[in-house]
């Protein structure tokens, strides 16, 4: 067995908390709302690079799966970017709080933030790309 890649992530909320869901990751980080199965439960897949690689589902009335054990969790979802400027101005405009560090060793600038559930989001920013360049 080879995986190719990671596919998507699957954020599980309540129908009334789409609305922020799809405001922080479509509308403040930019994924790209797309084509979604007809599931019978509301919710919305968000792309990357033609990609699914967000999907959002809300089941007020199922069950939520069973969690890992008490020493294990998922700490966080991590995006590529490209305009590291650009973004730290739009997230301070939005007021969105960030942290930011570099990838000790190599040559990748992390911002971190959280989403509207509390959930780390990591954001990475090549630095030998142009786009990303201080300045």
């Amino acid at each position: 067995m080879r995986p190719e890649g990671l596919d998507h992530a699957t954020l599980r909320c309540r129908p009334q908390d789409l609305p922020a869901a799809l405001a922080f990751y479509r509308d403040l980080l930019g994924l790209q709302e797309g084509p979604r199965p007809a599931f019978d439960f509301p919710g919305h897949w968000l792309y990357a690079g033609g990609r699914a690689v967000l999907h959002l589902a809300a089941r007020q009335d199922a069950a939520p799966p069973a969690g890992p054990s008490a020493g294990a969790s998922f700490e966080h979802i991590a995006f590529r970017l490209r305009g590291l400027a650009k973004v730290r101005e739009e997230l301070a405009a939005h007021g969105t709080a960030f942290v930011e560090q570099p990838l000790p060793g190599m040559p990748v600038m992390q911002l971190f933030l959280t989403d509207p559930f509390g959930l780390r989001v990591e954001l990475n920013f090549d630095m030998t790309d142009a786009a990303n360049a201080e300045g």
